[in-house]
């Protein structure tokens, strides 16, 4: 797997995410990503040529609002067409595909996927979810399983997967979930074992599963303090090497508003994030999500509607490209391997980025100079 750029020798790998949708902004405000396949196509080149590991989209089949099927929320392209394509349009950043397994047959994911990491010619990765959204797996005839149960049968649907991709041979199966007789795929994906794997599992049976069976462990950063940030991160790298002997990165979520002053910055978060949130999509997301928000006091759940109108629950990268740059390096430092990047405006922010967050970060030692090869 060493030539997937997602295993390169910089210390804080950079993606994007959600660019085959409308990002993870629930916002109203007329600068909000919209989805067409132009803007995905100039965000995913500009990051290839600036040397970014990732691209990584979602899946999504059905959107948040009861009631209102074709609300935006559900606005999502195919992660597997969709990475197909973009792997064709690039040369140097790993493409990923997000794949919810109870929508989809192991054996179908498998030709999928080697279609695609031989496209790419070996920059494929796979982001491993087990489903979550009641009404999407519904839809599919698929009930929503007890929580432990889901990563049951994720790790048998990943060991088929995984099985379809190596055996040179027919095989069968007889598991808890899947019956195939005389299963096998060819081609098989360049990239041997197999193309890494990203899973983000946050209660401790979604981390021991992670722990496991995944090369990238996507966090969910609960806090915006060094200490607490770095226990959470060596507690996926410590249970992953002590438990299975395995080495894993951690990667995490971080929305990103950029402007030349603070005030600049704080004042177009409340502008996109609360003068303009769409809070319909917003409520209908938290209550299939976090329900329990529902609980906390108004002033508690306001601070969450905002924190997840501006991008989804990411850790907040907004002020100066200095300050994003020393946020940034406190990841590092907490032992973050990775950290894929959204704005309200992909291409807008990519490019301010680009320009002025990347040279800075070479100067902190955190990334090399980019040179394609």
């Amino acid at each position: 797997m060493s030539w997937n750029p997602i295993f390169n020798d910089n210390k804080l790998k950079l993606g994007t995410f959600c660019t085959n949708g409308r990002g993870t902004t629930h916002s109203l405000a007329p600068e909000a990503n919209q989805l067409t396949w132009p803007l995905a196509l100039e965000v995913a080149r500009a990051v290839d040529r600036a040397g970014y590991e990732a691209i990584v989209p979602f899946a999504r089949w059905k959107g948040y609002v009861k009631e209102k099927p074709g609300h935006v929320s559900g606005e999502v392209l195919d992660p597997f067409t969709w990475a197909a394509a973009i792997a064709q349009a690039t040369d140097h950043v790993g493409v990923f595909v997000t794949s919810h397994a109870p929508t989809i047959h192991p054996i179908v994911a498998a030709k999928q996927t080697a279609t695609i990491d031989i496209i790419s010619n070996g920059r494929l990765a796979l982001n491993v979810v087990g489903g979550w959204n009641r009404p999407e797996l519904e839809m599919f005839g698929a009930a929503l399983r007890e929580h432990d149960q889901r990563y049951d049968y994720l790790a048998e649907w990943l060991g088929v997967l995984k099985r379809l991709w190596n055996s040179n041979d027919e095989f069968d199966h007889h598991g808890a979930f899947f019956d195939i007789l005389a299963g096998f795929s060819n081609p098989k994906p360049l990239q041997r074992p197999h193309p890494p794997i990203m899973n983000a599992g946050h209660s401790d049976r979604g981390r021991k599963f992670a722990c496991e069976h995944a090369d990238l462990c996507f966090i969910g950063i609960r806090s915006e303090e060094p200490a607490s940030i770095r226990k959470e991160v060596e507690k996926y790298k410590r249970e992953a090497r002590e438990e299975f002997g395995r080495e894993v990165q951690v990667w995490a979520h971080s929305y990103v508003i950029q402007r030349d002053t603070q005030k600049e910055a704080d004042d177009f978060l409340d502008y996109y994030a609360v003068q303009h949130q769409d809070r319909e999509s917003i409520d209908s997301l938290i209550a299939l999500s976090v329900p329990e928000v529902k609980d906390m006091p108004r002033e508690a759940w306001e601070a969450v509607r905002t924190h997840y109108a501006a991008g989804y629950g990411g850790f907040p990268l907004v002020g100066t490209p200095e300050r994003i740059v020393d946020r940034l390096t406190m990841l590092s430092d907490a032992g973050l391997d990775g950290v894929l990047l959204t704005w309200i405006d992909f291409v807008e922010g990519a490019r301010r980025f680009n320009r002025d967050v990347l040279p800075l970060l070479e100067k902190a030692n955190l990334r090399r100079p980019f040179v394609a090869s």
